[in-house]
């Protein structure tokens, strides 16, 4: 199928190994062969055979994606051995297959990094396509935000370098709807910012605390100063704050335990790895923005429900990312204060948990997080962008060689 890539199929020696996304949820899925990508042209080529032969094809980089669009039963294009991350004239080039963990190691050999996320196995690439929200956001924006240009091998093989000022529909489709919509990125080219010495803070409370700490959690954090990122999270025993940042009148919420440390910016991305582990099997998670805090009987209702396994995770908006007007970006969520993600193995809960505190939300969602439940998941992913980014669909993809549930 390709001249450099490895086409691995079942009955191959790593075909078990890289058949499995990072989501147990989807480990049942069993492709009929995932093409291992070291360059353009082996992608080329793997989207030339799904065209000729009718067979469905999803790219993956990380595998992280909530609704398992990072597997199918036909062909995974694996772009993790495009992987390099350098810096050129100031700029960091990443190979779409490059995880964070990766990007966070090449770029802070030169005191550089990207405001992007936390877990160390998260693909550069889908982080990036879906928005980017991480520790760094409020302060420099999402991650797509920072990024000045992307190569793409279009569904019909043609290879393009678009940017601002080439192909620039397709750029701005691509800054937080470009995940396996438009086609497969193979490269991207951002504008990095310094890898500063960052404060760190982890603050906890016993679970009778979430009361009060959410209520003024949701007050603070949005309106904080861009240099504070701090994200909460409950569960039946504890609440968490933590972030990077000074947490100023977090403090003066009185925490059981303070943990503040001053560490080079790498480091505190690593330190936030093992927060709320919920285990190793499968999990629902749903989540929403929202635009204004909750009124005193939704928190009781959100709370009310928390046991052993379930978990509330709160992140603020506000800062940069909201500086951006809706509709200059494919990303359309610039009014938000904060989101609400519902995760636990306990779907039933889940459901009831994100049903509980609807109505309070914008219907917005965040596109890296998508959720299979949704009534209209295209217009809660794109709001006011929904009709322009459907023309580039059509533009682009006119066959839909790339498609998925919930896709454009």
């Amino acid at each position: 199928m390709t001249d450099s890539g490895e086409v691995v199929a079942p009955g191959h020696p790593d075909y078990e190994r890289l058949r499995l996304p990072a989501l147990p949820n989807y480990h049942h899925i069993r492709p009929r062969a995932i093409v291992r990508c070291f360059n353009t042209d082996d992608v080329t080529q793997a989207l030339a055979h799904a065209r000729e032969s009718g067979t469905h094809i999803t790219p993956r980089g990380g595998g992280h994606c909530f609704a398992g669009r990072s597997s199918t039963n036909g062909i995974v294009i694996d772009l993790t051995p495009m992987n390099d991350v350098s810096v050129q004239d100031g700029m960091a080039v990443i190979g779409a297959g490059a995880r964070l963990a990766e990007v966070y190691a090449g770029l802070d050999r030169h005191g550089l990094t990207l405001p992007a996320g936390c877990g160390p196995a998260v693909g550069i690439a889908g982080l990036t396509l879906g928005g980017g929200l991480g520790l760094l956001g409020r302060r420099h924006g999402l991650t797509s935000d920072r990024l000045r240009a992307a190569q793409v091998v279009l569904p019909d093989g043609a290879v393009v370098d678009c940017a601002a000022d080439r192909e620039p529909g397709l750029f701005w489709a691509l800054r937080g709807a470009g995940g396996g919509q438009f086609g497969v990125v193979t490269k991207l080219v951002f504008d990095p910012v310094p890898a500063e010495r960052t404060t760190r803070f982890v603050l906890t409370w016993p679970g009778t605390g979430a009361r009060d700490v959410l209520r003024a959690w949701q007050e603070i954090a949005p309106d904080a100063p861009d240099e504070l990122s701090a994200n909460l999270k409950i569960d039946a025993q504890r609440v968490i704050v933590f972030g990077a940042g000074e947490p100023g009148d977090l403090v003066d919420l009185a925490p059981a335990t303070s943990d503040i440390s001053t560490m080079p910016y790498h480091e505190l991305k690593q330190s936030f790895d093992d927060l709320g582990d919920l285990g190793p099997g499968p999990v629902t998670s749903r989540s929403e923005f929202f635009r204004r805090s909750l009124p005193d009987q939704a928190v009781t209702t959100l709370l009310a429900g928390l046991a052993p396994g379930r978990e509330l995770n709160f992140t603020p908006m506000g800062g940069a990312y909201n500086r951006v007007p809706a509709t200059a970006t494919a990303f359309a969520h610039r009014a938000e204060r904060f989101m609400i993600e519902h995760v636990s193995a306990d779907a039933d809960w889940v459901h009831r948990s994100w049903a509980g505190v609807h109505h309070h939300a914008s219907g917005r969602v965040y596109p890296n997080f998508p959720d299979p439940h949704l009534d209209d998941p295209l217009t809660a992913y794109h709001g006011e962008n929904l009709a322009r980014l459907k023309d580039f669909k059509a533009h682009y993809d006119p066959t839909r060689l790339l498609n998925f549930p919930q896709s454009l």
